[in-house]
């Protein structure tokens, strides 16, 4: 592969990553907007008190009842789900390089924060 078309496809993988990272804080920014609204109208988080989702499937299925609370805790799982998305991009702009060494390193990232999620999940 020719230099300059080597660097146009990074510079494209770099812009990709760019709009992943903004695309991801503006739709979980904007979700948890609508949650906050959806409380504000409601007088309610849709729970009782001291009760709240802690896991995905409850979550999701709170989204899906229009429960405030359960929107602002989706709109905080997207938050976190944006720089993990970064870390598999990552991989393969890596890859695009031939930069093995890089491609192994964020690959064992990825692996940490799948295994660490997972992890927190089942010990909520």
């Amino acid at each position: 592969m020719p230099k300059d078309s080597k660097a146009k496809e990074m510079h494209q993988v770099e812009m990709m990553i760019g709009y992943i990272l903004r695309i991801g804080v503006v739709v979980s920014a904007i979700v948890i907007v609508i949650g906050i609204i959806m409380m504000l109208v409601q007088g309610t988080g849709g729970y009782p008190n001291g009760v709240q989702p802690t896991g995905f499937r409850s979550i999701f299925n709170g989204v899906m009842a229009l429960k405030p609370y359960a929107v602002m805790m989706f709109g905080l799982f997207l938050l976190i789900l944006t720089p993990t998305l970064r870390v598999a991009v990552s991989i393969y702009a890596f890859a695009v390089e031939r930069d093995r060494l890089y491609v192994w390193i964020t690959t064992i990232v990825l692996i940490i924060l799948i295994v660490a999620s997972v992890i927190g999940y089942l010990g909520h």
